[in-house]
């Protein structure tokens, strides 16, 4: 890595996110210890629930995703139709690929290659989680991957702002769909409440105190005061609803420790496998890097707190589902690090003229 590199990657991702992978995994060891050695404390947490949502758990994730949804500028979806060709791209592999990929590696590896070491029924909810993440292209993150590329931060936020207006109406039929294509039953309304829930909501909230903010104080104010104290919300949250999971999850993983590097698999695979479609469809494109990489990661990357809160909000702590999208947490970070390095050793694949149409 080049020393503009180290220092790129030193001024995108803080402390927290440069260790993400660390966070997650001491989690995981609290967690276990708390459900091993400490029973009462996941057995009190069930006794808080309405309508089989446990209402600490929701309380953290909107904790955690209402940063994200603040961060997202709705004007500037005005200029998506100037670089049309990245914007094409992402949605293309978002909603019309990535799902359904996800879906067939995770169906491959859970159902048929691994079944010596996974039984069926945690196949079928490991399956669950992986259509989960499958359906939830990154929000957040991909700023900072973004950044970290030298991408165009103002098409990012465009690629992410349509991409969560397209969530909110996609995300359940598609998640609905594929659950029932692995005999996972769950009722629409069930769907579009976690939809409503982890979704609607806060991406209302987060749009309301923006212009509120920003009509109050300024746009310089909210970007680096209030969004940066809120975002210590979002570390907070995540690594109290990590614990609180594998305090759930312990015993499983106790039996089953392999269990954990097997669902890595088929996630890494996917993002690897997703990766080289967008990036390649960009270079075949002859897209700009600046838009190229960018679209890459938004489709690679996963929105995983709201994979996370569906799993619980659907299935319940102690479900393999929720179980898959930590793992996928626990994978993302050093996975998109990398492909980040392939990203920008590759730069030359790319035409660098700004006179050219994306």
């Amino acid at each position: 890595m080049s020393n503009n590199e180290a220092q790129d990657k030193g001024q995108g991702l803080s402390f927290f996110e440069r260790y993400l992978t660390l966070w997650v995994a001491l989690c995981i060891i609290i967690g276990i210890a708390v459900g091993h050695f400490i029973p009462a404390v996941p057995n009190a947490l069930e006794q808080f629930e309405y309508a089989s949502v446990s209402i600490p758990v929701a309380i953290l994730i909107w904790l955690m995703i209402y940063p994200m949804m603040a961060k997202i500028d709705f004007t500037s979806i005005v200029n998506a139709g100037k670089k049309p060709k990245g914007l094409v791209i992402t949605l293309v592999v978002n909603w019309l690929i990535k799902p359904f990929t996800m879906f067939f590696f995770a169906w491959l590896f859970f159902r048929f290659i691994f079944t010596p070491f996974i039984p069926e029924t945690l196949a079928t909810e490991y399956i669950a989680g992986a259509v989960l993440l499958g359906a939830a292209p990154c929000t957040a993150m991909v700023f900072v991957w973004s950044y970290l590329t030298k991408g165009d931060a103002g098409y990012t936020l465009v690629q992410v702002s349509v991409n969560d207006l397209i969530l909110i109406f996609a995300y359940g039929p598609i998640v609905a769909l594929l659950l029932r294509v692995n005999n996972v039953i769950v009722p629409l309304d069930t769907v579009f409440l976690s939809v409503l829930l982890f979704i609607i909501i806060p991406l209302a909230a987060g749009y309301i105190s923006r212009v509120l903010i920003v009509k109050r104080k300024g746009m310089d104010w909210f970007e680096n005061v209030y969004l940066k104290k809120a975002g210590n919300f979002t570390i907070i949250g995540l690594l109290l609803t990590l614990i609180i999971i594998f305090s759930f999850q312990g015993e499983v993983i106790l039996n089953n420790p392999l269990h954990i590097g097997l669902i890595a698999i088929p996630l890494i695979i996917q993002t690897l496998f997703i990766f080289a479609i967008a990036y390649y469809w960009a270079k075949w494109w002859r897209i700009q890097h600046s838009v190229a990489a960018p679209a890459a990661m938004i489709g690679t990357s996963n929105f995983f707190e709201l994979a996370v809160a569906v799993a619980i909000a659907l299935f319940g702590l102690n479900h393999g589902a929720a179980l898959v999208t930590v793992v996928g947490v626990l994978v993302e970070v050093p996975l998109m690090l990398y492909l980040v390095k392939i990203a920008n050793r590759t730069r030359h694949w790319f035409p660098e003229s700004s006179l050219i149409k994306n």
